[in-house]
């Protein structure tokens, strides 16, 4: 009966550190996991800004648009900015 007891207990045991070590190694492909979630993440906004980059710059250098329309169209956001000051300071 002893004998049936430590037995039990010991496959116990084992099963135990099996669980553990399962829990281990989950934990550990987890992070790898989010790590790597985080870096494409990082990678995205970075693509992100670099699409919005080249929407600005499309946005001046668009339909064959010579040098001096882009100039006019960089001054027309340039006064708008200033109207935006300018009622900001109103307040």
């Amino acid at each position: 009966m002893l004998t049936e007891i430590k037995s039990s207990f010991e496959k116990l045991i084992a099963l135990y550190e099996a669980q553990r070590e399962r829990a281990d190694a989950l934990a550990a492909d987890l992070e790898k996991e989010r790590a790597a979630n985080e870096a494409c993440r990082k990678q995205i906004d970075d693509l992100k800004d670099q699409v919005s980059t080249l929407e600005l710059k499309g946005a001046f250098m668009s339909g064959g648009d010579s040098s001096s329309a882009s100039r006019e169209k960089i001054d027309r956001l340039i006064r708008e900015i200033d109207k935006c000051i300018s009622l900001l300071e109103k307040d």
